[in-house]
């Protein structure tokens, strides 16, 4: 089997050229790139990544630590960091770890056992220590949808709090007053600094938060149903609701109809991510749009740029939510 180091012998070149060529650099000269390209031709040399990890000191593979693997919003993710490297001529190795610290850092253990050259995290469960001593091993760490002190310029992140104080803001300028909220979970810092917008807006209009109409899941589409069920249950009245998430979104509206209720006639609804389905339910839901799919874009992109030292755009850390309006939310002709 031809070896990368008879191509680098046969061309006259270093193993780090051939590297360059095999990775489609831009750095080397059109008359070198052709005799490494001849060699690999005569040879019948078929590059892989392996050889490239010989030739670069580089594993040309970044692993990507989320969640779970069956939810719209990291798939989103999945795809923003994949589609990147991919064009980079680089590969993205995926563990999934659940919200859970030992998961978590078990799935980390994978992936740098993989020799990854770099790992993208969405973590919740595992501390900041632990994360800056993962990237002081000179790992390099990006993470999304956090912010740990001393990596500000390795995350990326929404502004959530924002988030919750415009799908709150949306309801009640359309006269809704009287306003349930179901929440993401207590540990998750982005579900908290979403309620924590959600009051602020309340304040401003002098609305007072009801705790009676607050129901706290844990983003999966079930928690949607059955806080859809207890609001219910309470008996108490409410014109609209805001969910922390499309999938709690799409599980309490499903409910909601189930029970008779005529959407968005007799409740409007808001979410906070536009996921893909968002604008597929019935009716299309207003949400708050979370960029995941650019945020994963941005840190393959820092990646590209630190770690494979190739030019790349401006990296964007800190993004701004944006309110998508479809059918899901009307004016409150009640005026409660």
């Amino acid at each position: 089997m031809t070896t990368i180091y008879e191509v680098a012998k046969l061309a006259g070149v270093s193993l780090a050229t051939v590297s360059r060529v095999m990775n489609g650099q831009a750095k080397v000269k059109d008359n070198t790139r052709h005799k490494v390209e001849q060699a690999m031709l005569e040879l019948g040399y078929v590059p892989n990544n392996f050889a490239r990890s010989l030739a670069s000191s580089k594993a040309n593979s970044v692993g990507l630590l989320v969640s779970n693997l069956d939810s719209a919003f990291f798939g989103e993710m999945m795809s923003g960091v994949e589609t990147e490297l991919r064009a980079a001529g680089k590969q993205v190795i995926i563990s999934a770890g659940h919200d859970e610290e030992s998961t978590e850092k078990a799935g980390i253990d994978f992936l740098i056992s993989r020799q990854c050259d770099a790992l993208i995290i969405h973590s919740e469960a595992v501390s900041d220590e632990y994360i800056l001593q993962l990237n002081n091993k000179k790992l390099p760490i990006l993470l999304i949808n956090r912010i740990v002190e001393g990596m500000e310029d390795q995350c990326f992140i929404v502004n959530n709090e924002v988030g919750g104080y415009l799908a709150a803001k949306t309801l009640l300028d359309k006269g809704h007053k009287e306003i349930a909220y179901i929440s993401g979970p207590e540990f998750k810092k982005d579900a908290r600094q979403r309620l924590q917008g959600h009051k602020r807006a309340l304040q401003e209009y002098a609305v007072p938060f009801d705790e009676e109409l607050f129901y706290r899941g844990d983003y999966l589409e079930n928690s949607g149903r059955d806080g859809m069920s207890y609001l219910l249950s309470t008996g108490r009245h409410f014109s609209a609701l805001a969910c922390s998430n499309d999938e709690m979104a799409s599980g309490a509206m499903s409910y909601a109809r189930e029970e008779g209720l005529i959407l968005p006639d007799d409740l409007s609804v808001i979410g906070f991510d536009d996921v893909l389905f968002a604008k597929h339910m019935f009716p299309k839901l207003t949400t708050i749009d979370n960029p995941v799919l650019e945020m994963g874009q941005m840190a393959a992109k820092w990646i590209i740029k630190n770690i494979y030292k190739e030019s790349c755009a401006d990296i964007q850390h800190v993004f701004e939510p944006q309110l998508i309006e479809r059918l899901s939310v009307i004016e409150n002709s009640a005026g409660s």
